[in-house]
């Protein structure tokens, strides 16, 4: 089973300092067909304007992650964590029983675009933490880089959900096949260019969720980057 979701038809916040797009429903934007896949809750896309940010706020029993694509997203929260998340790094906070974080451009001058993304977790009241890779460009030109695991294997990042997140930067005409075992499912997200996943033809801002299948496959049209899911 194949459902499409085009980024045309995500819902949409503008609020001047930020434009955000999701793929599910958030905030104010409700729609009761697309409430999350599996333990994929939110993923936004959000550009924030040079300046401007999040006023600190909390969040529990979340696994919240973080994906850069352009500029640069200051980060701070209770756990005395401060950093600067930049394109090719991937942050992991584990809200568990509780932290509060606020996250701004870290530019007076140049805009920020990255994905944000939620994931419900295996169990609730953890102890709240925070994990930072970077992962080049060289790790995911032309195949799958594992960039977030349940158990941190292959030097990524943990999320304590069960789910496997891969990073891929396709040149045009490279492909590569995300493996899934009975029972996954997938969810494909192209985050630039132009991509086709399992025929049909994707944007960036368009996703496909994919069940009841053992093998994806992704192919770059145009030079394109992907985030792909393999979830309980």
């Amino acid at each position: 089973m194949i459902t499409l979701r085009r980024s045309k038809e995500r819902g949409h916040a503008d609020h001047g300092w930020l434009d955000s797009h999701h793929t599910f429903s958030f905030a104010d934007y409700h729609d009761p067909a697309h409430m999350g896949f599996r333990a994929l809750r939110v993923l936004n896309e959000d550009r924030v304007a040079p300046g401007r940010g999040f006023p600190t706020h909390p969040h529990r029993d979340m696994e919240i992650v973080s994906y850069v694509l352009e500029g640069g997203l200051e980060h701070r929260d209770s756990l005395g964590t401060g950093s600067v998340i930049r394109p090719g790094d991937l942050q992991r906070m584990s809200a568990g029983t509780g932290v509060t974080h606020s996250e701004k451009n870290a530019s007076t001058a140049e805009p920020v675009h990255f994905l944000q993304i939620w994931l419900v977790p295996s169990a609730r009241g953890l102890a709240p933490s925070y994990e930072q890779k970077t992962f080049t460009e060289q790790d995911k030109r032309n195949q799958l880089r594992l960039v977030a695991s349940r158990d941190g294997r292959a030097g990524s990042v943990t999320i304590h959900t069960d789910a496997a997140l891969y990073a891929t930067r396709l040149d045009r005409s490279e492909h590569v096949t995300l493996e899934l075992a009975p029972g996954r499912h997938a969810f494909i997200h192209v985050a630039r260019g132009q991509a086709r996943v399992q025929g049909h033809e994707l944007s960036a801002g368009d996703a496909v969720a994919i069940s009841d299948a053992t093998k994806v496959t992704l192919e770059g049209v145009e030079h394109a980057e992907l985030l792909a899911f393999d979830l309980a």
